[in-house]
C-alpha cells in the first residue's frame, strides 16, 4: 500500500472550523445543484472523514465511500451509525483499481488535485454512472502552491475551470457547468473553491 498521506491528520481534520465550514459551503452547493432523492445510490469520491458525505447522507439512500487513507476511513467508520443513510467504506486507490459498480451520483470535494491524470478519472466516473446519473466535483481555483502546506500527494496547484470543465465534456458528461462554492480560509491566504456539475 502507498503511504498515508493523512496518517497524522485524520484524527484531528475535523476540529479545523475553517475546513468545516469550507466543506459545509461546497455540501449547500451541491444540495442546490443536484435533485436528489432517496432512491439514489451515490459514490463520494475521496471521502475523507465524512464532511461531505454526512451533510449529503439525509437525501439519499445508500452512499458507497471511497478513499485510499486508512486512518481518514476510519474516522468515517465511527461516524456511520449516526449517518441518516446507509453508508459502505472502500479504502482503495480509484486510479489503480476499477470499481464495477453503478452509481446514481459521484460528488467528490478537494480530492482532484490529489490526482495525476484528471482525465481518465473523468473517463472512470462517466463509466461508473447509470444513464442520467448527476457528477457534482469541488476543487481549487489555480493557485501558488501554498495551500498545502505539507506533502499529502498533489499534483495540481488547483484547475483553471475551463480546462477542468473541458475535461468532464471530454468524458461525455453532458450540462457541464461551473460555480463558485466556496473560499478556503487559511492563516497564509484564502483560497477559492469551484463546484463542477454535470450529468451523463
Amino acid at each position: 500500500m502507498s503511504k498515508d498521506y493523512f496518517e497524522q491528520k485524520a484524527e484531528s481534520y475535523d476540529s479545523d472550523a475553517k475546513r468545516v465550514s469550507n466543506v459545509d459551503n461546497i455540501a449547500n452547493s451541491i444540495l442546490i445543484s443536484i435533485p436528489f432523492n432517496k432512491n439514489m445510490h451515490i459514490m463520494d469520491f475521496g471521502s475523507g472523514t465524512g464532511l461531505l458525505l454526512e451533510r449529503v447522507a439525509p437525501f439519499v439512500k445508500k452512499i458507497t465511500a471511497v478513499d485510499v487513507s486508512e486512518a481518514m476511513c476510519k474516522q468515517l467508520n465511527e461516524k456511520i451509525k449516526n449517518l441518516d443513510c446507509e453508508v459502505e467504506i472502500l479504502q482503495l486507490d480509484l486510479t489503480k483499481t476499477k470499481l464495477d459498480m453503478k452509481f446514481d451520483g459521484i460528488i467528490s470535494s478537494m480530492t482532484m488535485h490529489h490526482i495525476e491524470d484528471t482525465q481518465t478519472m473523468f473517463n472512470d466516473f462517466y463509466t461508473m454512472l447509470n444513464a442520467n446519473g448527476v457528477l457534482a466535483i469541488s476543487d481549487l481555483d489555480p493557485e501558488d502552491g501554498s495551500f498545502h502546506t505539507e506533502d499529502t500527494g498533489v499534483f495540481h496547484f488547483g484547475f483553471d475551470r475551463t480546462a477542468f470543465q473541458d475535461k468532464a465534456i471530454a468524458a461525455g458528461f453532458k450540462n457541464v457547468k461551473i460555480i463558485t462554492a466556496s473560499i478556503d480560509e487559511k492563516p497564509h491566504g484564502k483560497y477559492p473553491v469551484f463546484l463542477l456539475t454535470g450529468n451523463k
